[in-house]
């Protein structure tokens, strides 16, 4: 169980935005200055881990959640109502930045799932945000791999084994269920893929 629990945390939904940038810089075919990548790597890690961490304590503090888990969907309503904002405005911010059209989709297409998954609560369904942070990450570069014409299969062959060992994990810690899980996946995916169009 211990190992199941480590999964989660090392794959903590505050986790990827941070490591899809990355990946971002180190493929993509572009050439970007160094000061404008360490300035939107620390605007990124600030905003979608340290904030939504200061957000969670703060909530727990004043008894909004009951745990950082925030495992009924009463409880999670507000801080995905909050989220879904803040990624919205950083990927506002980021589209005005030269040349940072794309990465701006990453942020946009992350507030429009989570609108979904937010929609979803009214029909008692609770989306693994788990398995939506990994789906974006995939969606985004299935997006990427048309935009440049170029191949990213060992990132999206690589989200896919992770998204199978998260899985697995949410569901033996009995986080969610099975469709929950896929629910989550697949709302991620197709999230950039309809941000690619309305962008």
């Amino acid at each position: 169980m211990k190992f199941y629990k480590l999964i989660s945390v090392f794959l903590y939904p505050n986790v990827i935005p941070t490591l899809g940038v990355m990946f971002y810089f180190l493929t993509v075919p572009v050439n970007f200055e160094s000061k404008q990548k360490m300035g939107i790597l620390s605007l990124v890690f600030v905003v979608t881990y340290l904030f939504p961490l200061l957000i969670s304590f703060i909530f727990k503090k004043i008894k909004l959640i009951d745990s950082y888990r925030i495992e009924s969907i009463r409880q999670r309503k507000l801080p995905i109502a909050l989220m879904f904002g803040v990624f919205y405005l950083l990927g506002n911010t980021i589209s005005y930045i030269p040349n940072f059209h794309d990465l701006a989709l990453l942020f946009f297409s992350t507030s429009l799932g989570l609108i979904i998954i937010y929609f979803l609560f009214y029909f008692k369904i609770k989306a693994s945000i788990h398995l939506f942070s990994l789906g974006v990450f995939m969606g985004f570069f299935l997006v990427l791999s048309t935009v440049y014409q170029q191949s990213f299969l060992i990132i999206i062959i690589a989200i896919l084994f992770l998204s199978g060992i998260l899985a697995n994990a949410r569901l033996q810690l009995k986080a969610h269920t099975t469709k929950e899980i896929y629910f989550g996946f697949f709302i991620g995916i197709i999230a950039p893929i309809i941000g690619s169009f309305i962008l």
